[in-house]
């Protein structure tokens, strides 16, 4: 989250945890969700410069890239713990 405070980065965070969380149909807590949200934030901005040669602009699109990458780190989740 590139040019973001970190007050920002948190709560945009926690609502792209939470929304992610929403999309799995799982559970989690808030700070599990900051988390969530912050990692596949960097996960998903990764992902973006790989793809498309760049990631969204504003907080609306960083938002979405959050939630796709928090969305990922979930299924990694659950394939880990499948799969033990």
């Amino acid at each position: 989250m590139e040019g973001f405070g970190w007050i920002l980065s948190i709560i945009l965070g926690a609502i792209a945890g939470w929304i992610a969380e929403k999309i799995m149909k799982s559970d989690h807590g808030l700070l599990m969700n900051i988390i969530l949200g912050i990692v596949g934030a960097l996960l998903g901005n990764w992902l973006a410069r790989a793809i498309f040669g760049t990631t969204a602009g504003g907080a609306i699109g960083q938002l979405v890239i959050a939630v796709i990458g928090a969305c990922i780190l979930i299924a990694i989740g659950r394939f880990i713990r499948r799969k033990t």
